[in-house]
């Protein structure tokens, strides 16, 4: 292993804008003549490198990774850093406590694989666990109590990552995130406002509340220095003995006292049992573009090539885009995607999905037929359904890194909610998921993300829940093209799909595709919903069509890098305060 000497990080000065801070390179005219920048405004500048690129949802976090790409690092190396990193400073979505996917595209061996770290359900679950006396779901148990938390994967994810494809030693990973949870870093905007929305759910915790809230249980101000010091002790137990710190040792007992306390599932036997798989990615062809993402649990992979498939055939190009022609294609195709997620999906290990059918060509022509080109066809008219639906979380984060070589991570994880279940173990400062809530409760009711599940989904012991996340690598000419993925629940894949739309189909820069309007329609409920700023005379001309158009808030935050011609162009989401993207 090489080590490398730690960045100083110690009460960095924070939020720094993308476009000033990072080293832009001088391209000449033929990047510009792919990618043309059509406007003077920053936010369609993207940020331009040559030697490699972090692009993350928190500015200590990407800073953290670059520094070790230009120590010599790889991008595994700087994501496992920034994963680590971003548990520190950016709670309520980067984890210890949760799990995830990454994709890895190996240069050297042009290979490019997907590392499954997404919790499992305890030895103890039961398929009717969350239903009460007179047979429906209790929200309160799937989503705010022990019960609800999966068996958490992201340590040992991330350690895999490393020892197999990494260079740096653990130590130095770590180090970044032991330093600034032990001295603190400055508040910002972002992180208040989100913990003055938990505060409620984290009162339930005396432990988060010690180290959330002042002492008076009052909101930290921004420019306060929040310290993490049971955080950094974990991060130390784990950068000196590894996963089994997390699995074995003494979090691990931790973990279970604070369950046997409180009616929680989780025993030493589930933390050891725990094993994150390294799987074959979804693999699809659109336009020339080799598309790569997460397979089974995430139906992420699965969704985005088939709805791909389906949009091939027809001219977005000529059609323009987001015009009403073009938005109505793409609606109608997100809805017959969702059907099938209620339908097939669920964990590999456990229920058979017909993945190959679902991404064929052969099923997109059959799909592409049931669209009317002129009519929305209403979500009962595709498959029967039923919900009571529930406003969404979006409290995932997503980072992208590329290195000099052309090696490649796309990483995306969660707690599930804004600070998962809101409960922190005694002593650890570990964050506990909530994931629980993405298995079906019960078949045909909705979860928190409006999703409605299947059969495919139920509960069982070890099984793995159903994901959204879709972290992505697009191949051109046996290089990486983009690196992408979002938070936003179940519109994670809708914004994946239209990040890969304009930029191949539109030949929008990646700061153009990022800041373009996003739509979304996942089946059920049967509402297209929009971002504010969509032409109003796209909405009436929608309208007319038949949809319902339901006037939404930001949908996802995409952390992109785009390579053309040797050259990084990266873009962080603005709908998200706080992201950067740096390169070198």
């Amino acid at each position: 292993m090489k080590t490398l000497n730690p960045p100083s990080l110690k009460h960095s000065s924070k939020r720094c804008l993308a476009l000033i801070i990072s080293l832009k390179i001088v391209t000449g005219n033929a990047v510009a003549q792919d990618f043309p920048i059509h406007s003077s405004d920053d936010i369609f500048h993207p940020v331009i490198a040559k030697n490699g690129m972090v692009a993350t949802q928190e500015d200590l976090a990407t800073q953290a990774g670059l520094e070790v790409l230009k120590e010599g690092g790889n991008a595994v190396d700087a994501a496992v850093t920034i994963g680590f990193t971003l548990a520190v400073t950016l709670p309520h979505a980067g984890n210890l406590g949760g799990g995830g996917f990454m994709l890895v595209h190996v240069r050297e061996d042009n290979e490019t694989i997907a590392i499954d770290y997404r919790e499992k359900a305890p030895l103890a679950a039961t398929r009717d666990m969350f239903l009460d006396e007179n047979g429906e779901v209790d929200n309160q148990k799937t989503r705010f109590s022990h019960l609800a938390v999966g068996v958490p994967g992201t340590v040992a994810g991330l350690i895999l990552a490393l020892e197999k494809y990494g260079t740096i030693s653990l130590e130095r990973a770590l180090q970044p995130a032991i330093e600034l949870a032990e001295n603190g870093f400055p508040v910002d905007e972002d992180l208040r406002v989100s913990l003055r929305f938990a505060k409620k759910q984290m009162q339930a915790s005396p432990a988060s509340r010690e180290i959330f809230y002042k002492q008076d249980g009052s909101l930290y101000e921004v420019g306060d220095i929040l310290v993490q010091k049971d955080l950094a002790e974990s991060l130390k137990q784990i950068a000196e003995k590894g996963k089994d710190a997390f699995y074995r040792g003494e979090i691990a007992d931790r973990i279970v006292d604070e369950m046997e306390a409180n009616n929680g599932l989780i025993t030493k036997e589930d933390l050891a049992k725990y094993k994150p798989v390294i799987r074959q990615p979804i693999r699809g062809n659109y336009r020339g573009y080799q598309i790569y993402s997460m397979p089974p649990p995430s139906s992420g992979g699965v969704h985005l090539v088939e709805m791909l498939n389906i949009l091939e055939r027809f001219p977005l190009r000529s059609l323009g885009h987001n015009t009403a022609q073009t938005i109505h294609l793409m609606t109608e195709t997100m809805k017959l995607a969702y059907a099938d997620r209620f339908k097939y999906m669920g964990d590999t290990d456990f229920v058979e999905v017909p993945i190959k059918r679902l991404i064929s060509k052969d099923y997109a022509d059959e799909l592409r037929e049931k669209i009317n080109r002129d009519r929305a066809t209403p979500s009962r008219e595709i498959l029967p359904g039923n919900g009571d639906f529930i406003e969404e979380s979006t409290e995932t984060t997503h980072y992208s890194v590329v290195d000099k070589d052309g090696n490649a991570v796309s990483n995306t994880y969660t707690l599930n909610f804004s600070f998962g279940t809101g409960i922190t173990v005694p002593g650890t400062g570990i964050l506990l998921n909530n994931q629980m809530d993405d298995f079906t409760a019960k078949p045909g009711v909705a979860n928190a993300f409006r999703l409605i599940g299947g059969e495919a989904n139920a509960i069982a012991p070890e099984k793995r829940m159903l994901s959204s996340m879709t972290p992505t690598i697009v191949m051109k000419d046996g290089k990486p093209f983009l690196v992408t993925g979002s938070p936003g629940g179940s519109r994670i894949i809708t914004t994946v799909l239209q990040i890969i739309i304009n930029a191949i189909d539109h030949r929008m820069n990646i700061a153009e595709a990022t800041n373009a309007v996003r739509v979304h329609h996942q089946w059920f409920p049967d509402e297209l919903q929009v971002e504010r700023d969509l032409n109003g005379d796209t909405i009436r001309l929608l309208t007319d069509k038949g949809h319902n158009v339901v006037l939404g808030r930001a949908a996802g935050s995409t952390q992109s890098i785009m390579s053309v011609n040797g050259i990084l162009y990266g873009a962080s989401d603005p709908r998200k305060p706080g992201a950067l993207t740096l390169g070198y």
